[in-house]
C-alpha cells in the first residue's frame, strides 16, 4: 500500500479510543493534574476550518501532557443561549430550542471528526435546565449577599435586538452582534457589583504571568483606577440657585484654566431643563442616539448646547463659568459632569474652539515658556502650574496634592479613587436566555424563587410574530403566585446576559452531573485552568467576567479560588482569499475557477479576487471542515493548521499547503512501511553515538521546549527534518538505531497527527496504544555536543569565536583565546591584564 488509508484508519482508531474510553478523566489528588480547555463554541451551525484552530492546539497540549504523565482534563460542551437563535427562529419558523440543539448534534459529530481528545461524557450545554437551574440559584446567593441588585438606569440598547446591551457590548458604538447604532434607554435593570472587587481584578493581573501582555493591558484600561478629586461647583440660575453639580476630575492642578463646564444629556440637571426646553429635550434624544464606546465619542463631532445656567469657580471668586449639554460627556464615567481646559485637553480644546470658548495655558514645560495653543493641547504631565495663583512654580504631582488639599480645607472637594469600570447590568430583554428567577409582588416588591422551585424554565409555547421578548406576552408563564403572602404577582421576564452561563461554565466541567453546581473537591482539584485557549476577542468581556464570578462565589462559599485561568493563549485567526462577482455578490472557493495566469471566473463570468480575510459566512469565504477531512483527513487538517504560522498570528489558508501537507503524511506513511522489515525487535538496546541517533534526541529536546512554549510551528519544522534525515539514511542504519528513531518520530508526532502516530505506532509492531506511550526522555549525553562555540570579547566587543571541547580546562581556553589573530589585533600590542572565562559560553579579554 503507498497511500495512507486515512478513512479507514482515522475512523477506527477514533472507535478504539471511545471504547476504551482514553480520554476520560477522574478526580485523583494522588496524581497532578492538568486542565486544559479552548473556548466552548456557540453551536451556530457546521464548522469550517476556520473554527478548528484553537481546538487543535488545546488538543495538541492535551495530549503531550497525557503523555508527560498528567491526569489531564479536556472537555467540551456549548455556549447555547443567545439571540442568533431567536434570529433563526423568526427567520425560519423553527424553535431555538430546536434549532440549537440540532446544531450542538453536527457540531458535535463534526468535532469528533478530527480526533480531539475530549471527554465526551462532560459534554455540556448552557441552555439546558440542568445546567442553567446552577446559575440561578448562584443569582439567588449573589442577591442575598449583596453583589446583585436592581435599579433604573441609562442603558444601551439595541434597537435591532430590541434588547440591552453591556458597555462592553458596544463596539464603535454599534451593537457587538447586530451592528446596530445603540441608543439609550432609561430602564429597570438587574446588575451585578463588579465593582467590588475592582481592586482585586486590578491586582490579580500582576498574577497573570502566564497571560498575553497585551490582554493584561487591555483589563487594566478598562478597569481603568484613576486617582483624583471631587469638585463641588456652585450653579447659577432660576430654578437651580446654590445647588452642588458635583465633578471627578484627574487634573485637579489645572482648574484655574477652566472655561467651561458640560453635562450629559442623562445628568439628573440635563434632565430637569429638558421638562422646560423643548430644545434641550430634543438635542437630549440626539446624544442618546450616538454610540457610546470611547471610539465612538472621539471620533463623532463634539457637540454641545449652552444651557441658560452657569457655575461657579470653586477657587476663583466671582468667576462664572457657563454649563452646555455636550455629546462627549458619560453618564457611566465620573458624575456625568465635567470642567473643560481646553489648553491641556485635546476633546475639551476642540470644544472650546468650536464654540468660541476662552484657551488659558495653565501648565508649561519645566524647562521651557509657557506653549502656544493653537490646534493641539499641551497635554504633558511633565511640566509646572502657571497662571494658577497658590499652585504657581509647582511641578504638576505637587499641585495635584496642593490644588486637593485646598479643596478639602474648603469643604468643597475631596481627594478619590475612580474606576471606569461600572456594574455589569445582566439583564436582557429576549427569550432565549436563563430566567431571572424572582417574581414582582405589589405588596412584597421583589421576592427570589424558592430554591426548592429551582429551574425556573422557559415555556415551549412562545411565539416570534413581533419585535421584543415573547416572555412579556406569554399568556400564563409570567402570571404566579408571590411566594411570599400568596398574592397574584409577575415573574422576572428578562433573562441573563450570555456572558452569565460562560462566566462558570469551566467550574461546571469539574463535576457536570453533580446535583450541585460542581462538587468541592472536584473543583479544589481541577481548578484553576491550566491553560485556556481563545480569541482576541473575548480579552474584556468574558475573561473579566469570569474573573469576577470566581470572587463572587468565593465570597459565597462556592468555591476557594481567586483567578479561574493560569495560562491564557490567543491564537490568530485563520484566513482566506475572498472573491465577489461582477455585481459586488460574494462567492464560496468551490464557485470560483483559477487558470494557469490567475485569472478567476465563475460559470464564466468575470471575478474579482478580493484581500484576505477571516473565514466568516458573511464573505462567503470558508472551507467546510467536512470537505477537508473527507479529502485529506483528519491529520492533515491539524498539521497545516500548526505548521504554516506561529499560532499567535493569522494564518493563510490555501490549497497548495494542504496538498503539501498531504504529500507529507504519506511521505511519513511509506518511510515506516518501506524499513520495517529492517527493525530490530521491540526493546532492543543501543549504545550508538552516531549522527542520527544524536539528531534524535535532540529532536526530542527541542519538540518537547516548543511544545512547552506554544512553538507549534516550529515543532513541526523540527520533526520533519528528523523525518527528512531518517528518509536519507535509514537504507543504512542498524535496525536498533532504526527502530529507536521510528518510535521516537512517531511518539513525537502523536499529539498533532493521533490518528497516523496510532498507525505507525501498530506498524511497528505495538500492541498497546500509542495514547498511553510516555513522553521520550532525551539522554543527556546524545543531546549534549562534545565541542561549543565560545564568543571571544576584547574589552567587552565581540572580536571572534572558538571551538573549543565541552568543559574545556580554563588555562586552555585562555591560551587559545589570545592566540587568535583577531584578538592580537584588538589587543594591538597591549599586554592582557586579565582574561575571564565564562565556562562554554564566553571568553573576554580585558586589556
Amino acid at each position: 500500500m503507498d497511500r495512507y488509508n486515512f478513512h479507514e484508519a482515522e475512523g477506527r482508531w477514533q472507535s478504539v479510543w471511545r471504547e476504551r474510553g482514553s480520554f476520560a478523566a477522574k478526580t485523583d489528588p494522588s496524581r497532578p493534574k492538568y486542565y486544559v480547555l479552548e473556548m466552548f463554541p456557540y453551536p451556530s451551525g457546521k464548522l469550517h476550518v476556520g473554527h478548528v484552530r484553537n481546538y487543535t492546539m488545546g488538543d495538541v497540549v492535551s495530549r503531550y501532557k497525557r503523555a508527560r504523565g498528567f491526569n489531564v482534563l479536556h472537555p467540551m460542551g456549548w455556549d447555547a443561549f443567545g439571540l442568533p437563535a431567536e434570529n433563526a427562529a423568526i427567520a425560519g419558523g423553527i424553535h431555538p430550542g430546536k434549532w440549537t440543539y440540532e446544531n450542538i448534534a453536527t457540531m458535535g459529530e463534526q468535532l469528533k471528526l478530527i480526533g480531539l481528545a475530549y471527554d465526551w461524557d462532560r459534554e455540556i450545554a448552557t441552555c439546558h435546565p440542568e445546567y442553567y437551574r446552577h446559575e440561578q440559584k448562584m443569582f439567588l446567593d449573589f442577591l442575598a449577599n449583596g453583589l446583585a441588585y436592581r435599579k433604573e438606569s441609562w442603558v444601551n440598547w439595541d434597537p435591532v435586538e430590541h434588547t440591552v446591551l453591556a458597555n462592553e457590548q458596544v463596539i464603535d458604538g454599534r451593537g457587538w452582534r447586530s451592528g446596530a447604532l445603540v441608543e439609550k434607554r432609561l430602564l429597570s435593570q438587574w446588575f451585578l457589583k463588579i465593582t467590588d472587587f475592582a481592586d482585586e481584578l486590578l491586582a490579580g493581573i500582576d498574577t497573570l504571568d502566564r497571560w498575553p501582555e497585551r490582554v493584561r493591558v487591555m483589563q487594566s484600561n478598562w478597569i481603568g483606577r484613576s486617582e483624583g478629586a471631587r469638585v463641588q461647583f456652585t450653579l447659577e440660575g432660576e430654578g437651580f440657585a446654590g445647588e452642588q453639580l458635583e465633578i471627578f476630575t484627574t487634573r485637579p492642578d489645572t482648574l484655574f484654566g477652566a472655561s467651561f463646564c458640560a453635562l450629559s444629556a442623562n445628568h439628573p440637571v440635563a434632565q430637569r431643563l429638558a421638562l422646560e426646553n423643548p430644545t434641550v429635550a430634543a438635542f437630549n434624544a440626539d446624544c442618546n442616539r450616538m454610540g457610546t464606546s470611547e471610539a465612538a465619542i472621539e471620533t463623532a463631532e463634539k457637540l454641545g448646547l449652552k444651557t441658560r445656567l452657569t457655575v461657579a469657580h470653586p477657587l476663583m471668586p466671582g468667576v462664572s463659568l457657563p454649563l452646555y449639554i455636550a455629546n462627549f460627556v458619560l453618564m457611566e464615567y465620573g458624575t456625568g459632569a465635567i470642567f473643560g481646559c481646553p489648553a491641556h485637553d485635546q476633546r475639551d480644546l476642540d470644544f472650546a474652539r468650536k464654540y468660541g470658548l476662552p484657551v488659558k495655558t495653565v501648565v508649561k514645560p519645566a524647562d521651557g515658556p509657557a506653549p502656544e495653543i493653537g490646534t493641539e493641547a499641551f497635554v504633558s504631565t511633565d511640566g509646572v502650574a502657571v497662571n494658577s495663583g497658590f499652585l504657581d512654580g509647582l511641578a504638576v504631582p505637587a499641585a495635584k496634592r496642593a490644588a486637593i488639599e485646598r479643596l478639602e480645607s474648603l469643604g468643597i472637594g475631596k481627594g478619590t479613587i475612580q474606576y471606569r469600570l461600572r456594574d455589569w447590568g445582566v439583564s436582557r430583554q429576549r427569550y432565549w436566555g436563563c430566567p431571572i428567577p424572582v417574581i414582582h409582588c405589589p405588596a412584597c416588591g421583589i421576592v427570589p424563587v424558592p430554591a426548592q422551585d429551582l429551574p425556573v424554565k422557559l415555556p415551549d409555547d412562545v411565539s416570534f410574530d413581533q419585535p421584543g421578548n415573547p416572555l412579556d406576552r406569554h399568556p400564563t408563564w409570567k402570571h404566579v403566585n408571590c411566594p411570599t403572602c400568596g398574592g397574584k404577582a409577575t415573574r422576572e421576564t428578562d433573562t441573563f446576559d450570555t456572558f452569565f452561563e460562560s462566566s462558570w461554565y469551566f467550574a461546571r466541567f469539574c463535576s457536570p452531573r453533580s446535583e450541585n453546581a460542581f462538587d468541592r473537591a472536584d473543583v479544589d482539584y481541577w481548578l484553576p485552568v491550566d491553560q485556556y485557549i481563545g480569541g482576541i476577542e473575548h480579552a474584556i468581556l468574558h475573561l473579566l467576567y469570569s474573573r469576577f464570578f470566581v470572587r463572587a462565589l468565593k465570597k459565597c462559599g462556592y468555591l476557594d479560588l481567586d483567578e479561574p485561568f493560569a495560562g491564557l493563549f490567543t491564537q490568530g485567526m485563520v484566513c482566506h482569499q475572498t472573491y465577489q462577482d461582477e455585481d459586488g455578490n460574494w462567492l464560496f472557493p468551490e464557485q470560483v475557477t483559477l487558470d494557469a495566469n490567475g485569472v478567476a471566473t465563475s460559470n464564466g463570468r468575470p471575478v474579482v479576487i478580493g484581500r484576505l480575510e477571516k473565514m466568516s459566512k458573511s464573505k462567503k469565504n470558508l472551507v467546510g471542515l467536512e470537505t477537508i477531512v473527507e479529502s485529506y483527513g483528519a491529520d492533515t487538517a491539524r498539521l497545516f493548521l500548526l505548521s504554516d504560522s506561529p499560532p499567535e498570528r493569522d494564518l493563510e489558508w490555501t490549497e497548495a499547503g494542504v496538498e503539501g501537507t498531504w504529500r507529507y503524511v504519506n511521505r511519513l506513511f511509506r518511510l515506516i512501511q518501506d524499513h520495517r522489515e529492517r527493525l530490530a525487535p521491540i526493546g532492543a538496546a543501543t549504545d550508538d553515538a552516531g549522527e542520527t541517533r544524536r539528531m534524535v534526541h535532540k529532536t526530542v529536546a527541542a519538540v518537547t521546549e516548543d511544545l512547552e512554549q506554544f512553538r507549534f510551528n516550529r515543532g513541526v519544522a523540527r520533526l520533519r527534518e528528523l523525518s527528512n534525515h531518517l528518509e536519507t539514511v535509514a537504507a543504512t542504519l542498524d535496525g536498533a538505531v532504526l527502530r529507536e528513531a521510528f518510535e521516537t518520530l512517531t511518539v513525537l508526532l502523536g499529539p498533532m497527527m493521533p490518528h497516523l502516530a496510532e498507525e505507525l505506532w501498530h506498524m511497528l509492531g505495538h500492541e498497546t496504544l500509542l495514547v498511553d506511550q510516555p513522553w521520550p526522555t532525551p539522554l543527556a549525553a546524545l543531546v549534549r555536543d562534545d565541542t561549543v562555540t565560545l564568543a571571544v570579547q576584547v574589552n567587552g566587543k565581540l572580536r571572534a569565536t572558538l571551538d573549543q571541547p565541552r568543559d574545556v580546562d580554563q588555562e586552555a581556553a585562555r591560551v587559545a583565546a589570545l592566540a587568535l589573530p583577531e584578538v592580537q589585533r584588538a589587543l594591538d600590542g597591549k599586554p592582557a591584564r586579565k582574561v575571564i572565562v565564562v565556562p562554554n559560553r564566553v571568553i573576554n579579554v580585558v586589556a
